[in-house]
């Protein structure tokens, strides 16, 4: 077997700074490798909500730029009520 030698001359370093054996920071380190791939194996699968929607702005955003406005300003001038009916109800 051969071992990097600053990865060795790492763990030889470590081992000194905690008072324990080369021997035993070795076998620390393979047991968290093996339990972690083990972990990672019993995880359930993530499945990620994609959108369906099309890039780029909505309609009337994308009127205002083509009009030459700049973004930030019609993220300023935005009145939410204006913009979002629904909101008109919510309770404050």
């Amino acid at each position: 077997m051969r071992i990097d030698e600053t990865l060795l001359n790492e763990a030889k370093a470590y081992a000194a700074r905690n008072g324990r054996s080369l021997n035993s920071v070795m076998e620390d380190a393979l047991r968290q490798l093996l339990n972690r791939s083990t972990e990672a194996a019993d995880r359930p699968r993530v499945e990620l909500i994609t959108s369906t929607s099309k890039p780029g702005f909505q309609p009337w955003v994308q009127e205002r730029l083509d009009a030459g406005e700049k973004l930030e300003h019609i993220a300023w001038d935005l009145d939410d009520e204006e913009r979002f009916p629904e909101l008109r109800n919510v309770a404050r």
